[in-house]
This record gives structure tokens, sequence and C-alpha cells, in this order.
């Protein structure tokens, strides 16, 4: 479904990514990993078309859904085409309720009836229901997440694409969204995912793809990943 090749970008005259490759299939959840500093987040704004709001650029590379570029396209179309993201910090709309945020993305695919809408966030997410006519800037951090979370679901996106999925959350709320994100993966959602919490990703993903020095230098599976100690600590370990 979404394929990224040889991707270069730069931010003024440093050069943020210089050789970035993965794939997501329908279906799949693949997962970036790095210590800071190593790409992710820019690869994800790439892939979204949101470089030039961050001040950067794309330099070489192609990034295809379904075959087709989209490396050229505005944020709002590459939306429009079935991404939908998560940004890091959330990123909610702090003076609309909870339920304006939801209702302010929601859309459909292909004309078929969408799979996401109030009722179903509201079943994913207890809380929002209990609080759908509070304003966002009211809601705790997880809450905001969740959120975050739904809004983006709202768009019924085929690829989920998430930035620091549970960073600076409570335990009891990380593993809620964690639960949440195992019923979307066994439901059969497409998820590009970057999160510091390698125990849940392990349990989670399909694949990982770690990043270094804004390349990528290795992929593989869970099990992969677990069968070799040495590239944690080589890889990833600050």
């Amino acid at each position: 479904m979404l394929s990224v090749e040889g991707l270069a970008a730069r931010y003024g005259g440093a050069q943020a990514l210089q050789g970035v490759s993965l794939s997501v299939s329908a279906g799949e959840v693949v997962t970036l990993l790095g210590r800071n500093g190593m790409g992710k987040t820019t690869t994800l704004r790439a892939i979204m078309g949101l470089l030039p709001a961050a001040g950067g650029r794309l330099t070489a590379g192609c990034i295809l859904l379904d075959g087709r570029p989209i490396e050229a396209l505005a944020p709002h179309r590459i939306a429009r085409l079935g991404l939908g993201l998560v940004p890091e910090g959330r990123q909610v709309f702090p003076t609309l309720s909870v339920t304006e945020n939801l209702t302010a993305t929601a859309a459909s695919r292909g004309g078929a009836a969408p799979r996401w809408t109030l009722p179903g966030i509201f079943a994913l997410f207890p809380r929002l229901a209990e609080r759908r006519g509070q304003l966002a800037r009211h809601l705790s951090g997880g809450e905001q997440q969740m959120l975050a979370i739904g809004r983006a679901l709202m768009t019924n996106p085929r690829l989920l694409i998430l930035d620091e999925a549970t960073e600076g959350l409570a335990p009891l709320i990380r593993a809620e969204i964690w639960a949440v994100l195992g019923q979307l993966r066994a439901e059969g959602q497409a998820i590009l995912i970057v999160d510091k919490t390698l125990s849940a990703m392990l349990r989670l993903a399909d694949r990982h793809v770690i990043l270094e020095r804004g390349r990528s230098v290795w992929t593989g599976g869970s099990g992969d990943f677990l069968a070799d100690p040495a590239l944690r600590a080589g890889r990833l370990a600050v």
C-alpha cells in the first residue's frame, strides 16, 4: 500500500534524511525505531506532506501510495487519499468540544458507509463519551491523546500514522491506548507508529524499521529483533 524509497530531506543546511526506505501493506503494523534525532518524525512529516510547514524539503526519493507518487501533493490531498495522522504533541483543537474535534475531520472513503462514526469512537474510548461536551483544552493529556487518535480514525484512514503514541502519559492510560491499537490491528487497520515503548511495539507490530542518522539500517520482525541481543544495544541504546 505505502512504499517509501530512498527518501532524503533537509532542514536548511542540515541533512535530516539521507536514505529512508520502508513499506506498509494493507492490514500490517510497522514501527519506526531509533534514538532521538534519527529522523523518525521527519519521515512521518515527509509522508504526510508536512515538511515545508516545518521548514524542511525533500531532496530525493519517492513516496508511493498504491504505486502512485504522492510526495508532491499537499497535505490535505494526501489525507484524502486515506492517510490519517496522530501528530506528536496531540495538537487537538483546544477551543472545540470533544464532539466538535471528532466531527471536524469526519470523512468516508470510496462512497462506502464509514467504519468510524461518533458512536464507534465513543465505544472505543468511553472517557471521550463522558466528556463529549467539554472543550479539548480542559481534558487531561491522556484524554487529549485519545481524542487525537479518535480524530484521526474519524477520517476513516486506510493507514493510521502515530508519532509518539504514548509519550508522557500515565501507565494506565498507556496501557489503554496500547489495548486500543491492538484492537485496531485485529480489525485489519494498517498502522505506522513511532513510540519509545519498545516492549509494547514488539508485541503489536509485524515489522520494525530502525533509523540511524537519517537512514534505514535494519528491517525485520519481532522474532528477528529478539533473536539479536546486540541489535538493541548497537542501534537503540542511548
